[in-house]
Formats: structure tokens, C-alpha cells, sequence
């Protein structure tokens, strides 16, 4: 994949190049960001119509869609980011292991951001304020989400790069 972006990224003119690669880990970071969200909101969207049909209402629909979506999102975002965005160079089954829990233990935090924010944008705000208007308590539900994602996305990057796929130094283990 990083091979197929490079290749996309030499047909730009040189300065865009340059800039590529100079900041290539977020660039990369935020290609498969959006790829991670679209996998989170594709599992909400999913999630919340089932349990809307179903008859649930809007604090378990937020609560459950943003659990659904956060485990699939989080899976997705631990082996695209292991293998293309900070080059991983973690072996072998305990190694590996560890650094998934240290993945999903820094996304732990951010699912509980999360939560809050959707807890207060869709199930509070957007219950108060369009409690007779489905449709604009629906857009509640959305921008809150985004919102939400876009925190999350921030913390999570900031989390990947400090802690779990640090550099580590060769004379330091």
C-alpha cells in the first residue's frame, strides 16, 4: 500500500513532493484516518439503524453504535497503523501482543472522549433540543459524531506516536 501511495506521490510536482515526504507518517496517518472513519461511521450507521428498528433508545443507540463502531474502527486502525503508518518493527507473538494492548489500551481513553462527547451532543443536547424533530435529532447524532472523531483522532495519533509505536533507542531496548 505505502508503495502505491509513493508511486501517486511522484507524479506531483516536486515542492508537494517534498512536503510528502517530510511529514509522510501523518500524511500516511491521515489517509488511513479517514479510511478508520469511514469504518467507524459505516458500523454506526449500521448499528444505530438496527437498534433503532429494534425500538432501543438514544442513550443505548449511542452508547452500543459507538462501542460497535470503536472495536471494528480500532482493529482496522491498529493493522493499518502497524503496518503502513509507523512501520511497526515489533516480532513475534509477545512483542506484537504487547503492542496491541498498549494500542488498544491508548484507545481505551479515547473511547471513553468519545463516549462522553456522544453522550452529551446526541443522547443531552440533541434530545433537548430536537425532541420533536427527527430529522434534526438525527443531524445531532452525525455532527456529534464527527466532532467526536475528530478528537479522537487527534488524541489517538498523539497517543501512537509517543507510546506505542515509539522509536525505540537500540541502546535502550
Amino acid at each position: 500500500m505505502k508503495k502505491i501511495i509513493r508511486a501517486c506521490v511522484k507524479i506531483l510536482p516536486k515542492g508537494l513532493q517534498e512536503i510528502y515526504f517530510k511529514y509522510e507518517d501523518k500524511w500516511l496517518y491521515l489517509f488511513f484516518g479517514v479510511l478508520t472513519t469511514v469504518v467507524s461511521f459505516i458500523t454506526a450507521g449500521v448499528t444505530k439503524f438496527a437498534m433503532e428498528k429494534a425500538g432501543a433508545g438514544e442513550t443505548p443507540v449511542s452508547l452500543v453504535s459507538t462501542l460497535v463502531s470503536w472495536v471494528c474502527a480500532v482493529t482496522f486502525a491498529y493493522l493499518t497503523n502497524r503496518a503502513w503508518v509507523f512501520d511497526s518493527t515489533a516480532k513475534g507473538g509477545k512483542a506484537i501482543m504487547s503492542e496491541a494492548i498498549s494500542f488498544y489500551g491508548g484507545r481505551v481513553f479515547t473511547l471513553l472522549v468519545e463516549l462522553v462527547i456522544m453522550w452529551l451532543g446526541y443522547s443531552i443536547i440533541g434530545k433537548k433540543l430536537f425532541s420533536d424533530n427527527e430529522t434534526a435529532k438525527n443531524i445531532s447524532y452525525w455532527v456529534s459524531k464527527i466532532a467526536a472523531n475528530v478528537v479522537v483522532l487527534i488524541l489517538n495519533y498523539v497517543i501512537s506516536k509517543l507510546f506505542v509505536f515509539r522509536k525505540k533507542d537500540k541502546d535502550n531496548g
